[in-house]
């Protein structure tokens, strides 16, 4: 049986194009490959997941490609590229800093720095996790990282950019990379799984892609699990039990029972939400961003914020136009209180539940609970 490889290395991008995403990042790369204007260190930081190592591998093997293509990517075909694919590249270092982040590993580093490549223009050093470097390691690498040799280029991956000293981002070119938006991550599963044969529902793709936060090694991932749950078919409703993640149709009960001004069935709603298992600060959490995705959705302009699955855009639409703005207003306001004040409540059901009779509350009139505290 061939060994199973997850789908977060298995569609790990190779060209500048295939990088999901970060489009005027790759395309800055590219022309700084075309016009020959290569900085001797580079700094790549953003969230986790969003492309920062993978990037600089494909830039590695770009510089070092011995045809590049006429769109500015490697060629695949040449043994740079080839010893690249395969591992064995003697012109691409990774150091992980998290477990070598002494002086004597940087130290280690600086004498391979002045041997020249063999096959190439250039050695590259990618870095990953440079925050995690001691000071004394970091004062040990300025000098090498402000005047390397010109075959040397050094590439410095970090999700916590703050925690990098201002003497080291001054010798770097830094590109912020940005979490992928859920379109973008919806495509890309939607590519996956037509690779791998799988089934899949749009609103199932898209509960992924939440789930992931902007991180594509995150949705791929979640993308693997549900797989293994459904056998190859992802819908929206395995998805939901698979993660855990509470059915939009609970939020359009809760909003249809809030309008209703109907207490009752509000506090019911609660109590077969907590039943199933769901905590309390991430129900708030859910309805104070349900109560947000139905004020936009008001708004044909501020609509494009929801990105969601047509079926489920149709209905939020639909009831959204069933709230008031200033209800939404202050339902949100009221949500957010909670929201603020759960951490250190000492009966947090009770909370929830003042929160659901407050916005019954006001569901008629918004403006009422202002009145009655001035008054």
């Amino acid at each position: 049986m061939d060994n199973y490889i997850v789908s977060a290395r298995k569609y790990r991008p190779s060209t500048f194009k295939s990088v999901v995403g970060q489009r005027s990042l790759t395309t800055t790369l590219k022309n700084a490959i075309a016009s020959n204007k290569l900085a001797h260190a580079y700094l790549f930081c953003g969230p986790r997941g969003v492309g920062k190592t993978t990037c600089a591998r494909i830039f590695a093997k770009t510089i070092n490609c011995l045809s590049p293509a006429a769109d500015g990517e490697a060629c695949n075909a040449c043994e740079s590229c080839v010893a690249f694919n395969e591992q064995r590249s003697f012109n691409i270092h990774e150091l992980d800093a998290a477990s070598n982040n002494s002086v004597d590993d940087i130290r280690a580093l600086i004498d391979q720095v002045r041997i020249p490549p063999q096959i190439g223009k250039y050695k590259v050093y990618i870095i990953d996790e440079v925050h995690m470097l001691s000071s004394a390691a970091f004062n040990a690498f300025l000098k090498t990282l402000e005047e390397p040799p010109h075959h040397a280029i050094f590439i410095l991956a970090t999700t916590e950019k703050h925690k990098i000293l201002p003497t080291i981002l001054s010798r770097c070119q830094i590109y912020d990379f940005s979490r992928i938006s859920i379109s973008d991550t919806v495509e890309h599963l939607q590519y996956v799984a037509s690779q791998e044969g799988v089934t899949t529902e749009p609103e199932a793709l898209n509960v992924l892609a939440q789930k992931a936060d902007g991180g594509m090694r995150d949705a791929l991932s979640i993308f693997d699990q549900v797989v293994s749950f459904t056998g190859g078919n992802v819908t929206y409703k395995a998805v939901i039990e698979n993660l855990n993640v509470l059915d939009y149709e609970y939020y359009f009960k809760l909003t249809e029972a809030i309008l209703a001004n109907n207490v009752s069935d509000s506090l019911l709603i609660l109590n077969d939400i907590l039943n199933k298992g769901f905590d309390g600060h991430n129900i708030i959490s859910g309805i104070a961003s349900h109560f947000r995705d139905l004020l936009v959705c008001r708004d044909p302009q501020t609509a494009v914020l929801f990105e969601v699955g047509a079926s489920i855009r149709e209905r939020y639409v639909a009831m959204s136009q069933k709230c008031s703005n200033e209800f939404l207003y202050k339902a949100i306001e009221i949500v957010n209180e909670c929201d603020l004040n759960y951490r250190n409540s000492k009966n947090k059901k009770l909370l929830i539940e003042l929160t659901l009779i407050r916005l019954c509350q006001c569901s008629a009139n918004p403006q009422s609970l202002d009145e009655k505290k001035k008054s």
